[in-house]
């Protein structure tokens, strides 16, 4: 038996939500049934606080028959008016090159599943030819924002310039080296300061959503440094582990840390000691194209696995103080799935069972904004928790799960002591693990149909949801736990 004793407020300390935030993707799937499908649940449920998208240059920039630019907003209106809608802060990233001012148009890539990008798209990764031209389409881009949404709006978003530059699928794909493609993006990125700064000194510039590529980091980070340009935040993606390795190195949340801190530390032994930090994509796991074909492993994005390893991510880098301001989870493959659990990253399923990952963000959205200490009576290396307070009420998050998320693990018991609280008279419980808010195990429950009749549809989706317990409030409290176990504790 753990006991787990929640302290009374008097001890509490400033808890700030980092996690609660998406990269939305694709980004023209905004305009689309399915995608706001998807959008209008993660507003119904308070899942995501800001949401990152692309500003998909390419479709709204063209060239006339005098060489003059000419600009089409149609559709990049109704994506940011459904942000602006639904109060969302925007991580608008600015890409990629029009094909009418790349060097080279005929330079694609497509970084996907399947033949093409999502709506028979390809992405231009050659730069252009005129950097006067790219930073008359920034100028214009966000002139545009700013005339439509009020400087008041705009001001809070977080304008950033590309997406991976320093993986050649997404830029400069027929580069010599990676010094060259650095150099290239410096000039992208100043142009593009120089774009905001001459609409209002009151936009934040981000950048440079790095992949992975250190040399070009350093680089960057240089040329920021020597021409005293604006950097807002820092931006930067991490995984886990890739999927080919996978199968060897399974899933640890210190891997998440391992890659996170890297990027921090090397950018703070470059001078940038006081500059915050923006994770602006995430997984357990890289590539979002990958599913189930390419490692059968990855069904650990369908199952308890992930929302397990999420819970333990925030209460991870809680304990250890990491300095990043957002993380958001990358929803990529959401468009590339053909049947319901084949290991897409994603919310949810293809006839829209929400995935326990899914879940997991919905639960967090109910942590408090102060922290509250615990005290363990007997201390379990696979149980982690963060208990923390708002004005209104106590929540604790609860997980236990193997640092491998392999490891059979025995159930648990565990007595939650709330002598301390005071004034309070109910409490709800909510639990997600592999019998409880699990579609997938719904799903196997029912032998793995092939194909789901609207019975079998009707029952995966209520096995799928959230079900919350709730009695009268107690000072103690006993709850068992199996493993993977994703628990939210609320007393109000």
């Amino acid at each position: 038996m753990t006991t787990i004793k929640i302290k009374s407020g008097r001890e509490s300390t400033p808890l700030h939500n980092f996690w609660n935030h998406i990269h939305f993707h694709p980004t023209d799937a905004i305009e689309d049934e399915w995608g706001q499908k998807i959008l209008e649940n993660i507003y119904k449920d308070n899942v995501a606080k800001t949401v990152r998208m692309y500003t998909m240059l390419e479709d709204i920039v063209s060239m006339d028959e005098n060489g003059n630019l000419v600009y089409d907003y149609t559709l990049n209106d109704v994506r940011l008016d459904y942000m602006v809608e639904h109060g969302w802060t925007v991580l608008l990233c600015y890409n990629f090159i029009p094909p009418c001012i790349s060097s080279d148009p005929e330079e694609l890539s497509r970084v996907c599943k399947n033949a093409t990008r999502y709506k028979g798209k390809f992405i231009v990764t050659a730069p252009p030819y005129d950097w006067d031209l790219w930073e008359e389409i920034c100028r214009n881009y966000t002139e545009h924002i700013v005339d439509r949404y009020g400087i008041e709006t705009v001001s809070k978003w977080h304008l950033q310039c590309f997406n991976e530059p320093d993986y050649q699928a997404f830029f400069m794909r027929k580069a010599k080296s990676t010094e060259e493609r650095a150099e290239n993006y410096c000039k992208l990125y100043h142009r593009f300061v120089n774009a905001l700064e001459a609409v209002s000194p009151k936009l934040s510039p981000v950048g440079p959503a790095l992949a992975y590529e250190f040399t070009f980091f350093g680089i960057f980070l240089d040329y920021v440094k020597k021409n005293n340009l604006r950097l807002d935040y820092i931006t930067f993606h991490s995984y886990g582990v890739h999927p080919h390795k996978l199968s060897v190195e399974g899933l640890n949340v210190n891997q998440l840390y391992d890659e996170v801190m890297k990027r921090i530390d090397f950018a703070r032994d470059r001078g940038f000691v006081d500059t915050p930090f923006l994770l602006d994509e995430w997984g357990a796991a890289t590539c979002g194209y990958f599913n189930n074909e390419e490692n059968p492993d990855l069904i650990f994005r369908e199952t308890e696995v992930f929302s397990a390893y999420f819970a333990k991510t925030i209460i991870n880098f809680e304990e250890k103080n990491v300095p990043l301001d957002k993380m958001l989870i990358c929803l990529a493959g959401q468009h590339e799935m053909k049947t319901d659990f084949s290991g897409f990253r994603g919310f949810f399923t293809l006839n829209g069972f929400p995935k326990p990952i899914y879940n997991a963000y919905v639960l967090a959205s109910k942590i408090g904004n102060k922290k509250l200490s615990v005290e363990k009576t007997v201390e379990n290396k696979n149980l982690s928790v963060l208990a923390s307070e708002n004005e209104n009420s106590i929540s604790v998050l609860g997980v236990y799960a193997a640092e491998n998320f392999k490891e059979a693990l025995p159930e648990l018991d565990v007595e939650f002591d709330f002598s301390e609280i005071k004034a309070k008279k109910k409490i709800k419980i909510w639990k997600i693990d592999k019998y409880n808010a699990n579609a997938y195990s719904a799903f196997l429950e029912l032998g793995s149909p092939e194909n789901l009749s609207q019975e079998n549809i009707d029952y995966i989706m209520e096995k799928s949801k959230l079900k919350c317990e709730e009695f009268d409030f107690s000072p103690d409290f006993r709850i068992r736990l199996c493993e993977n176990a994703v628990i939210l504790i609320e007393i109000f």
